[in-house]
């Protein structure tokens, strides 16, 4: 005989439940799939339908999102590389500026010398250097190649002292180059700044900070020390002066005509450069300018250095190259 077993109606009722639980799907579970398919970067919602209506949508659908993060940061992404990508083509740029520059004055020293070792007439080649530059300026504006710039009485009054200054410096040093070695000039002129500051302070009545007069010590001794021991300096009255003059020929028309080409083309490139950057960028581009020139003119014409030489320009450069960073 079995015996009966009287079941309570808690019984029945946890039973139940756990039925009905165990009818209703687990959310998590069927939409695991769904939720892996998407990218684990930040999710935002896409409207589903339309925006004015109140209807409630099936847990279905509200569930049915889409995964337009992935879109959304790549984009992000591509905004960001945008920046980074026109930064690095702004220096090449530079990068390109500065190379064409420094090559372009190289060519320049070197034709000029060979013009005024053959042609000793530092006055007249100067003068046909700029001359050239002007007319290949009219030119590219007559023919439209560059845009001529719009000027007035006010530009022309600011500008002739400058263009006078700059006459004047181009021509002394022609005349310079025509007496000494290309990299003795070149050392001589990175003493510069002493006297912009000399200048400054005792016509301008402007002053500087003491780091920038500190910076013309290592200058002024590092020439003074490059000028005691030179050794390449051409005198007027040497015999072989004479046969220079006499070696005029073809060759020397093609240098006068290379070496205004390269002057006037190297000018254009740094004031192109300059444009680009800060002062105290092509106040160094500069100095590193003129150390080009004056290793590669004493390569090309074997120009005898001694030791002492090479301490004294390095020393001037150094101390441009301070003058520059004291300056700002």
């Amino acid at each position: 005989m079995i015996p009966a077993v009287k079941l309570s109606p808690a019984a029945f009722s946890v039973t139940n439940q756990r039925s009905k639980s165990a009818l209703v799907p687990s959310v998590s579970i069927l939409n695991m799939k769904q939720i892996a398919s998407c990218s684990l970067r930040p999710l935002y919602l896409t409207r589903l339908d339309d925006p004015h209506t109140s209807e409630l949508k099936p847990r279905r659908q509200l569930l049915d999102f889409r995964c337009a993060a992935s879109a959304a940061d790549d984009k992000e992404s591509k905004a960001e590389v945008v920046p980074a990508s026109s930064e690095a083509a702004q220096k090449l740029k530079i990068s390109i500026y500065f190379a064409t520059w420094w090559a372009l004055n190289v060519i320049f020293n070197i034709y000029n010398k060979k013009v005024l070792n053959a042609f000793p007439y530092p006055w007249l080649t100067s003068t046909l250097s700029l001359a050239c530059g002007s007319a290949m300026m009219l030119f590219s504006w007559v023919t439209c190649l560059v845009e001529a710039p719009k000027t007035d009485l006010d530009f022309w009054k600011a500008l002739f002292p400058v263009a006078v200054a700059h006459t004047i410096g181009h021509v002394a040093a022609t005349v310079s180059m025509s007496k000494v070695a290309v990299s003795f000039t070149h050392i001589i002129k990175s003493a510069e700044p002493a006297f912009s500051v000399l200048v400054s302070r005792f016509i301008l009545g402007e002053s500087f900070p003491m780091p920038v007069y500190l910076s013309l010590l290592p200058i002024i001794g590092g020439c003074g020390l490059a000028a005691a021991t030179e050794l390449n300096f051409n005198q007027m009255w040497a015999a072989g002066w004479q046969k220079a003059l006499a070696d005029v020929g073809p060759n020397v028309l093609w240098w006068i005509g290379a070496q205004s080409v390269f002057y006037h083309l190297y000018n254009q490139v740094s004031y192109m450069s300059l444009d680009q950057i800060s002062p105290l960028t092509f106040s160094i581009g500069n100095t590193m300018k003129r150390i080009s020139v004056i290793v590669s003119s004493i390569i090309i014409f074997r120009t005898p250095v001694r030791p002492v030489n090479a301490l004294g320009a390095a020393i001037a450069i150094f101390g441009t190259f301070l003058y520059s960073q004291a300056k700002q």
